[in-house]
C-alpha cells in the first residue's frame, strides 16, 4: 500500500513526489513581516508545503487573533458568504430571490443571553471568540484597502468583504440540525398510508415492538394543510447557497427536497479507535473521515495552534476558532454523526377574533412580534414581522382553520453553536478531561472518540436531546401544553464506552444504542445502514496488528457488503443469451470491491440502483412517493432475500423476475452510456463514476483560463454511498470524505492527513487544488507536530508583530 497515492505514477514522478512529501531536509524559506496592531507580542507562522499554517504565539489572545487572520487570508470569500448567511444579509448581495433565506435566518437567529452563550464553550471562550473575530477583521481591513487584489468572486459580485462580530461565529445556520423535515413528511405519509404501513416501509430502530415508534396524529392535523409549504422559511434558512447567473430566475427552494434527500443519504462519517494490543506500534490508533458535501474550497481547514497551554493540530471549519478533529500532546479525537432529535413542530389553535393569539393550557397567549428590516439589492428595504410562540419561531399560519405552526428547536438554547465545544477538547489531557469536555458539546449530535498516549481509548455520544415522556417526536403535535419537553438528557447518560474488551470502537452513523435505552424518544429512530461499520469491524477484528498503512487502505476501502448479498442471487436464474456472458462475469466476481478499474462494478452498481427503484415503486404507493423518495437499503435486501406479500401471489417468482429485468436494463443502460465495447465499461471514468468540482460562481466566469483554474477534474472514482470510502450515490461524486486523519499515538509526527482539494479558496494560490489528485489516489500528506520537522518542510514564514 502506498499511502501517498503514488502507485499509478511513473518512476521519475514517484521519486519526485516522495521527495516532495517526506524529505526532512532543510529548505530555504522567505520570511514576511506583517504588523497587526491588536497583537500583544510577535507571532511566528510557518506555512508548510501542503498549505497548513503552524502558528506559534506567546499568549492565548495572539494565538486566536492569528488563527482568524490566516483563515481569512486563505478562505476570504468562504468567510464572507458564511457571514452573510449567518446575519441574514444575502438578499443585499443577490437580490429578492434570497429574501426568504434572510427572513428564515432572522427568524431562527439565536436570541438568548449572548454573554452566557459566548462563555459556554470554554472557560475563556468569550475572549477566544473575540480574538478570533478581531484577527479576521484585521485581515479584512487590509483587504478592503486594496480591492483590486481581492479574490475573483468579490470582483464578479462587485462587493467587498465586511466585518465580523462574535454573533457570526455562534450562528447555527450551518449546523447539522435535526429531523423537522422528516417530521412533517412522516405526518404526510401517515395520513396517506396509515401508521402501520409507514412503519413497514421505514426502518425505525432500535425498537421493542411492531407498533413502535408512536406515529399517532393529533386531531388538530386532520386537514390537508399539512401538505402545504409549512416549512418554507425553515428550508430557506437551511438551503445551500447557490449562485445562478443574474438572469436565472430559479428559486432557491425549487430543489430543496432533492438536496435534503442527498444530505440524508450521503452526509455521515466513519471513525474508529483501536487499543495498543491490536496495533503494530503497541499504542492506540485513531482514524476519522467525515463525509460532507464535496466543494471548492473544502468545508474544513487544517491548522496548528501552539501557545502556552495550547498545542493542537487538526481540522475544523475555517469560520470557527480551535480544532474540531485532531490531536494535542496527550490524545487524539474524532467525530461522526449520532442521531439525536432536538426539533419538534407544534400546531396551535388561534383565536378567531385575534390571529395573533394562540391557546396554551386553555388560555389565549399573545404571539411575540419582532419587526426587522432587510436590505434587498435593487429594491427598497423590506420590513418583515418575525413571530414567536413560547416554543419558538412561527413558520406558517393557517388562517382558514385558525391554526399556526411553530418550531421548537433545542439548538436555540445556550451552547449550541456547532463544534465550538471543541475548544475544551483541544486542551484535554486524559479520557476523563475529554469526556468532561464532551458534556459541553450540544450540536450536532456526535459520536466522539478518543485515543491517548497512555493506552486508553473511549467513545462518548454527545448532543442536546430533549426528553419526551408521551410522544416519539416523529410527527407534529399540538402546542396546547400536553406535549412538553422534560428537560434535556445529560450527555453523560448517552451511550459510551471506555477501554472495551474487544479492543476497538467503530462508529459510522449506525445505531449503537440498545432497544431498552432509557428516554428512548430523546434520540433518533433512523440510522445509517450498518454496512460501513460492519466492514470496518470485519477488518479490525481480523486478528492482524494494525498499522497506519492498513488504516489508510481501510479509509479507501470499496468493498460492498450489499453486493455480497445480492450478487449470489443471480447464479440460479436463467437469462437471455444476449446478457449471459456479462451475467457469468458478475457471478465470478468474488471481491465485491467497487474499484474504479472494474467493469463488473459498473454493471453491479447500475443493477443495484435499478433494483432500488423497482422495489420502491412496488412497495410505496404512487401518492406517497413524493414524501418517501427511496426505501432503506436494509429494507431492499431483506425483501429480496425474503420476498414480502406485496410482490404478488407468488413472491419468489416475482422477486426473480425483478432481479433479471433490472439486470437486463442495467446492461442496456450501460451500453447506451458507455458504448457496446465492454472493455470500455470501467467504473471510474468521466462518463461514469468520477468527481468534478465546479466552483459555485463558475457560471459567472467568462474568462476560459480562469474557468479552467476554478473548476477541477474530472478524475475517476470507485465506491458509492455505502462503501467505507463513501463516494456518494451520484455518478459525479457530490459527498464524501474531503478531510481525513490517521493517528498513531506512539509518534505524533507520523500522523497522516488530507484535505480535498486544498487549503486555499483562492485559485491564484498554489494550494487551491494541489491536493486534489493526491486525495483522488487515496493519498495523504504527513502532518508534522514537532517544530524542527515543521520548519524543515515550510515554504513560507510569516512574523506577525504588534
Amino acid at each position: 500500500m502506498d499511502i501517498f497515492g503514488l502507485s499509478k505514477l511513473s518512476l521519475n514522478m514517484k521519486n519526485f513526489i516522495k521527495t516532495l512529501l517526506i524529505s526532512i531536509v532543510s529548505i530555504s524559506v522567505f520570511a514576511q513581516s506583517i504588523h497587526i496592531k491588536i497583537l500583544q507580542q510577535p507571532v511566528e507562522v510557518y506555512k508548510d508545503k501542503w498549505g497548513v499554517s503552524h502558528i506559534y504565539a506567546q499568549n492565548e489572545h495572539d494565538l486566536f487573533v492569528t488563527q482568524g487572520y490566516v483563515a481569512a487570508s486563505d478562505r476570504l470569500f468562504q468567510l464572507e458568504i458564511w457571514r452573510r448567511q449567518a446575519t441574514g444579509t444575502v438578499a443585499e448581495l443577490l437580490g429578492e430571490r434570497e429574501l426568504k433565506r434572510d427572513i428564515g435566518t432572522r427568524l431562527f437567529k439565536f436570541r438568548g443571553n449572548l454573554t452566557a452563550e459566548l462563555q459556554h464553550y470554554h472557560p475563556r471562550s468569550k475572549q477566544v471568540i473575540e480574538a478570533f473575530v478581531a484577527g479576521i477583521n484585521a485581515y479584512i481591513a487590509e483587504a478592503r484597502l486594496k480591492p483590486e487584489e481581492l479574490p475573483f468572486e468579490f470582483k464578479l459580485l462587485n462587493t467587498l468583504p465586511d466585518f465580523w462580530t462574535p454573533e457570526v461565529v455562534i450562528s447555527r445556520h450551518q449546523g447539522l440540525l435535526s429531523n423537522i423535515e422528516d417530521e412533517i413528511n412522516n405526518a404526510r405519509l401517515v395520513k396517506i398510508l396509515g401508521a402501520d404501513k409507514m412503519r413497514e416501509l421505514s426502518w425505525f430502530h432500535p425498537k421493542n415492538s411492531d407498533n413502535e415508534p408512536n406515529l399517532e396524529l393529533d386531531k388538530i392535523l386532520d386537514n390537508d394543510v399539512l401538505f402545504e409549504h409549512i416549512l418554507e422559511y425553515y428550508e430557506a434558512f437551511r438551503a445551500p447557497l447557490k449562485f445562478p447567473k443574474p438572469d436565472n430566475k430559479v428559486g432557491l427552494l425549487d430543489d430543496f427536497q432533492d438536496w435534503y434527500k442527498d444530505e440524508k443519504d450521503n452526509v455521515g462519517s466513519n471513525n474508529w479507535i483501536v487499543s495498543g494490543k491490536l496495533t503494530e506500534s503497541g499504542y492506540p490508533m485513531l482514524a476519522n473521515d467525515p463525509h460532507r458535501a464535496q466543494s471548492t474550497p473544502s468545508l474544513r481547514y487544517w491548522v496548528h495552534l501552539n501557545a502556552p497551554n495550547w498545542n493542537v493540530i487538526g481540522g475544523g471549519e475555517p469560520t470557527l476558532p480551535g480544532v474540531s478533529i485532531g490531536h494535542n500532546e496527550y490524545g487524539a479525537w474524532g467525530l461522526t454523526i449520532f442521531e439525536t432529535d432536538n426539533e419538534d413542530l407544534y400546531v396551535y389553535e388561534t383565536n378567531p377574533k385575534n390571529p395573533n393569539q394562540y391557546k396554551y393550557k386553555g388560555i389565549w397567549e399573545n404571539i411575540k412580534v419582532i419587526s426587522d428590516t432587510i436590505k434587498v439589492k435593487g429594491q427598497a428595504p423590506k420590513i418583515v414581522q418575525l413571530k414567536y410562540t413560547r416554543h419558538g419561531p412561527v413558520v406558517f399560519q393557517d388562517i382558514k382553520n385558525n391554526h399556526l405552526y411553530a418550531v421548537r428547536a433545542g439548538w436555540q438554547e445556550v451552547g449550541c453553536a456547532p463544534y465550538l465545544a471543541s475548544l475544551r477538547m483541544n486542551q484535554a489531557k486524559s479520557w476523563e478531561e475529554f469526556r468532561k469536555a464532551c458534556t459541553f458539546s450540544r450540536i450536532p449530535g456526535e459520536n466522539m472518540i478518543w485515543a491517548d498516549k497512555k493506552g486508553h481509548i473511549g467513545w462518548q455520544a454527545v448532543g442536546i436531546s430533549p426528553i419526551r415522556k408521551n410522544w416519539s417526536g416523529l410527527v407534529p403535535v399540538t402546542g396546547d401544553g400536553r406535549y412538553e419537553w422534560g428537560g434535556y438528557l445529560p450527555i453523560e447518560s448517552l451511550p459510551n464506552k471506555f477501554d472495551p474488551s474487544e479492543g476497538f470502537v467503530v462508529t459510522a452513523n449506525n445505531n449503537l444504542t440498545p432497544a431498552n435505552f432509557p428516554n428512548r424518544n430523546a434520540i433518533g429512530w433512523r440510522w445509517a445502514h450498518p454496512v460501513r461499520a460492519n466492514r470496518i469491524e470485519e477488518v479490525l477484528a481480523s486478528g492482524k496488528k494494525h498499522t497506519l498503512e492498513e488504516f489508510a487502505l481501510l479509509q479507501s476501502d470499496y468493498v460492498s457488503l450489499t453486493a455480497r448479498v445480492l450478487v449470489p442471487m443471480l447464479k440460479r436464474l436463467p437469462i437471455d443469451e444476449k446478457y449471459q456472458f456479462i451475467k457469468s462475469k458478475l457471478e465470478k466476481w468474488d471481491t465485491f470491491e467497487l474499484s474504479p478499474e472494474s467493469t463488473n462494478t459498473t454493471v453491479y452498481v447500475e443493477w443495484e440502483s435499478l433494483l432500488q427503484k423497482a422495489v420502491h415503486q412496488l412497495a410505496v404507493p404512487e401518492k406517497a412517493r413524493k414524501y418517501m423518495k427511496t426505501i432503506p437499503t436494509k429494507r431492499l435486501t431483506d425483501w429480496l432475500v425474503t420476498p414480502p406479500p406485496f410482490l404478488g401471489a407468488n413472491p419468489l417468482v416475482s422477486r426473480d423476475s425483478i432481479l433479471i429485468a433490472c439486470f437486463k436494463q442495467a446492461v442496456d443502460n450501460i451500453t447506451i452510456r458507455l458504448g457496446k465495447d465492454e472493455n470500455q465499461w470501467q467504473y471510474g471514468q468521466a462518463n461514469n463514476k468520477h468527481i468534478k468540482l465546479t466552483h459555485a460562481l463558475s457560471d459567472w466566469v467568462t474568462d476560459p483560463d480562469l474557468k479552467a483554474k476554478v473548476n477541477l477534474g474530472p478524475i475517476p472514482r470507485g465506491g458509492y454511498g455505502e462503501t467505507v470510502n463513501n463516494s456518494s450515490n451520484n455518478l459525479n461524486q457530490t459527498h464524501g470524505a474531503s478531510f481525513k486523519i490517521i493517528v498513531d499515538t506512539e509518534n505524533w509526527d507520523r500522523t497522516l492527513g488530507i484535505n480535498n482539494p486544498g487549503q486555499s479558496g483562492d485559485p491564484r494560490s498554489e494550494h487551491y487544488g494541489d491536493l486534489f489528485h493526491l486525495w483522488g489516489n487515496g493519498g495523504y500528506f504527513p502532518v508534522y507536530f514537532t517544530k524542527s520537522k515543521i520548519v524543515a518542510v515550510s515554504e513560507k514564514v510569516m512574523v506577525l508583530k504588534p
